[in-house]
């Protein structure tokens, strides 16, 4: 079985997919490269493809949209280009589910960086060994619902699986891995993307609101993941490994 990562980048701004193409290749990538959404639509069947680089700001059917798209065909990685004024942009699409965002102008060696991280979050990046933490195998549960790490998967009390995409999945992960301890979006940030959040950055407030959801947890009177104001949030439920 062919174990190249396989990217998809989208972005009308040729020199852009030119640049990441060569860039990406030179790094042992294939890249299938795409001038707008429609074209993406196209080669989609044609190809699977381990994560998208994708452009907010399209002619045509934006990014957004195609976002939405792609979340109903399959739960691919998505890494987003954006705009540094294009917050609301960006925090719509990650509500859709997008795992990651780099805002233009960006060194193609940090959007290499975020992609890495994204495929080991994700568990889409093939044959590079053990990472620095390993992912710890026991089942997790808390309030009811469990989280098997070696399957990398949430259940409901019912025993249904609630799909996540890797960034939610991670997030959860890190919250029940440290049950009633505050964790600063600081800190969430830095754990989830290795980076600090700027004074705008509501990528963590985002997510949280779209796992509460998952966990059906009552976003203006949460049990699970609590806010802590001018803190951060806690997972306020006990938690077992077995």
């Amino acid at each position: 079985m062919d174990q190249t990562l396989h990217i998809m980048v989208v972005d009308d701004d040729r020199e852009i997919r030119d640049l990441l193409s060569k860039f990406l290749e030179r790094q042992g990538m294939r890249v299938t490269a795409a001038r707008d959404a429609r074209e993406a639509r196209k080669l989609w069947p044609l190809g699977r493809y381990h994560l998208v680089v994708l452009d907010l700001m399209m002619p045509g059917e934006s990014g957004l949209d195609f976002a939405r798209w792609l979340r109903s065909q399959e739960d691919v990685p998505i890494v987003m280009l954006t705009a540094m004024a294009e917050e609301t942009d960006r925090i719509v699409g990650l509500e859709l589910g997008a795992d990651d965002y780099v805002a233009k102008p960006f060194n193609p060696r940090e959007l290499l960086a975020r992609i890495r991280a994204v495929l080991r979050r994700t568990g889409a990046e093939g044959g590079g060994g053990p990472t620095a933490k390993e992912a710890p195998t026991k089942d997790i549960h808390f309030a009811g619902w469990t989280l098997e790490p070696g399957r990398r998967r949430l259940l409901n009390p019912e025993g249904v699986e609630v799909p996540l995409t890797g960034g939610e999945y991670e997030l959860l992960q890190l919250l029940v891995e440290r049950p009633n301890r505050v964790l600063t979006r600081d800190m969430l940030m830095d754990l989830l993307r290795g980076r600090q959040a700027g004074p705008f950055d509501r990528a963590i407030d985002v997510a949280v609101s779209r796992l509460r959801r998952k966990l059906e947890d009552d976003g203006r009177n949460p049990t699970l993941i609590k806010t802590v104001r001018g803190g951060g949030y806690v997972l306020a439920t006990p938690v077992e490994k077995a």
